[in-house]
């Protein structure tokens, strides 16, 4: 499958965004993918990319699903529906050799951080950070396996058993994937929500639902904050139990306050949680354990990029989808 020499994209330089349609499509060097995207998620982390909270200038976006079009070395992928994890270390660092590349100081990140994004017609990624998807799995549900990757990644950081009380502060696109993760550990599990939406599709899946004026003060063993906003870690803070655990997984721009001395005599403890891994995403996926297709909000073509991005940071949006 030839690929053309230029092709349609959502630029993003200085918080503002553009359509751009005379953008160069990359060239896969000799351990990279050609993608054709297929599908594209706006995430929190676009949102506030866009608000200023990294100095990212280029194409964002990092959810995606794709067909592979060329790949020099890795031919077998040609024409193969693919996800891709979106970290790339330099790989010469003693973190990339402890496989820790999501955390090399010279990393590249999918629409982040040094490398163009999928919110584009193509993109190129590193064949090593592909994974093929299984033909019974659609588009609209492999498209949400680096988010649910991200979800899965918090029980590799954090013992969660029958016997915790956990608290999710945060039904957003995130927060309702996280919800579903946790609740195949059978704990004790409620969800902080704002909007009607939230609590009709944890409903649907027999979560909990909690409102936001109801928040427990000192009684969760563990709180995961996905609120994207500073008021939800303050929130975190003051409804995990002392010595309990607070795991953060929101990005935004700017700073926020803490009580820092309740922490320190409560002995709260603090999990940064970010990227997982793949396999448990699209295993989760394959088996409907994890259903992320109603929240769905809308779909946008490119050429509509700002229309999307203003929906997607509205209150009560959850997923919208970039179809290229």
């Amino acid at each position: 499958m030839n690929a053309p020499k230029h092709m349609r994209g959502v630029w993003l330089q200085n918080q503002t965004i553009q359509v751009r349609d005379n953008l160069d499509v990359p060239r896969p060097q000799d351990n990279e993918a050609l993608i054709k995207v297929l599908l594209a998620g706006i995430c929190g982390t676009d949102v506030q990319l866009r608000r200023g909270y990294y100095p990212f200038s280029g194409i964002p976006g990092h959810e995606f699903v794709g067909e592979v079009v060329s790949a020099p070395g890795a031919q077998h992928l040609i024409g193969k529906r693919v996800v891709g994890e979106i970290n790339i270390g330099c790989g010469h660092c003693a973190l990339c050799a402890a496989g820790l590349h999501k955390h090399c100081s010279q990393r590249q990140v999918l629409g982040i951080k040094n490398r163009d994004g999928a919110f584009a017609q193509y993109l190129n990624l590193p064949v090593a950070n592909l994974h093929e998807v299984p033909e019974s799995l659609p588009d609209d549900k492999a498209v949400f396996a680096e988010p649910i990757a991200a979800a899965a990644r918090i029980l590799e950081q954090v013992n969660i058993g029958t016997e915790h009380k956990v608290i999710v502060i945060g039904a957003g696109r995130l927060g309702l994937l996280i919800a579903q993760v946790i609740k195949t550990t059978a704990c004790q599990l409620q969800v902080i929500t704002r909007h009607d939406r939230q609590r009709q599709i944890l409903n649907q899946f027999d979560i909990p639902a909690m409102d936001e004026q109801h928040i427990p003060t000192q009684e969760a063993d563990i709180v995961i904050e996905a609120s994207g906003s500073p008021g939800g870690l303050q929130a975190a803070i003051n409804a995990v139990k002392p010595t309990g655990t607070v795991v953060l997984k929101s990005t935004y721009a700017g700073e926020t306050q803490l009580n820092f001395s309740r922490m320190v005599v409560n002995e709260i403890n603090i999990v940064g949680s970010r990227c997982g891994r793949f396999e448990p995403a699209l295993s989760l996926l394959q088996e409907n354990t994890v259903d992320p297709t109603p929240l769905i909000t809308s779909r946008f073509a490119l050429s509509d990029a700002q229309r999307a991005f203003d929906m997607a940071a509205s209150p009560g949006s959850l997923k919208v989808l970039f179809q290229p």
